[in-house]
């Protein structure tokens, strides 16, 4: 019998997968708490419906840090 388990918890890599983003955007959304996590030991792991709500919602502004912007802010002089 060839039965298929569907995944209830994402890894960061497959979460990314399933966005269509990197593995550091992923981390950053976790960081800004758009994406949560449970850990099993030193795994982090990522609810499927969490991946899932946020690719149904419209996301307009980029994904990258404040301290990204805080730097670009210093060379390019921009607010």
């Amino acid at each position: 019998m060839d039965s298929q388990v569907e995944k209830l918890l994402y890894s960061r890599a497959d979460a990314a997968v399933a966005l269509s983003i990197s593995i550091r955007s992923v981390d950053y959304l976790i960081s800004v708490g758009k994406l949560s996590i449970r850990r099993i030991g030193r795994k982090t792991l990522i609810p499927v419906g969490d991946v899932r709500r946020f690719a149904r919602a419209d996301h307009p502004e980029r994904i990258r840090a404040e301290t990204d912007a805080r730097q670009d802010e210093k060379k390019y002089g921009t607010q």
